[in-house]
């Protein structure tokens, strides 16, 4: 069968890796805005404005299939606390005020930001879920799908492993938080899995559109 390119419409390396893993038994080749050299735009970051993550996956999905004409697969996600009213949300990325940024970077300063709101909260209050919304637009069709887990939020951030908020998040059924957990313990867990999963009867017809083919 051919292997297509799918662009996945992310400058994230995290994500890219987590979505690459996740597809590989597919005959997909996954490309990105950087693979295009497709330079940055300042308007891309207009794009994700939007109050719910699959609105923001769909715009994002739609932006770059306008610019590449590739069948286009975009994610958003975020951490929503439950003490704190679903927030950061859609806001996870740039939760902390840029002030607080510091030369650890963002992800740091995230973490830091949530256990300060979050200080004194018991265990009992400190419960959260990631939410995933995958958009995939083709020439025929275009289908959003979304995954969730639920989990816990620590005190102090714990490993090194995954990005984002993982050293904060214990998923339900575990006491390592995601930052401790093996990278196949995460890839099977995630919300990022379950969209990718929800997404996979769609993939289907994208690979499938020039018809199969010895290569």
């Amino acid at each position: 069968m051919r292997v297509r390119d799918l662009l996945f419409a992310t400058r994230n390396r995290h994500k890219l890796a987590e979505i690459r893993g996740l597809l590989a038994d597919l005959p997909i080749r996954i490309v990105t805005p950087d693979d295009l050299e497709l330079a940055a735009d300042p308007a891309e970051d207009e794009v994700e404005r939007w109050d719910s993550f699959e609105a923001n996956a769909l715009a994002k999905a739609a932006w770059f299939r306008a610019r590449t004409g590739l069948p286009t697969l975009s994610d958003d996600s975020g951490l929503c606390v439950e003490a704190l009213g679903g927030e950061p949300g859609v806001r996870s990325r740039r939760f902390a005020p840029d002030s607080e940024l510091g030369r650890n970077g963002r992800d740091a300063a995230n973490n830091r930001h949530l256990l300060e709101w979050l200080r004194g909260r018991p265990d009992a209050e400190r419960g959260a879920h990631y939410r995933c919304a995958l958009a995939l637009i083709d020439d025929r069709f275009q289908v959003v799908t979304s995954g969730r887990c639920d989990g816990r939020i620590v005190h102090e951030a714990r490993g090194s492993g995954g990005f984002g908020y993982d050293p904060l998040f214990v998923p339900r059924g575990f006491e390592r938080t995601f930052g401790e957990l093996p990278p196949e313990t995460k890839a099977a867990a995630s919300h990022r899995a379950a969209a990718v999963r929800a997404a996979r009867p769609w993939l289907t017809p994208v690979v499938q559109a020039d018809g199969a083919e010895s290569s």
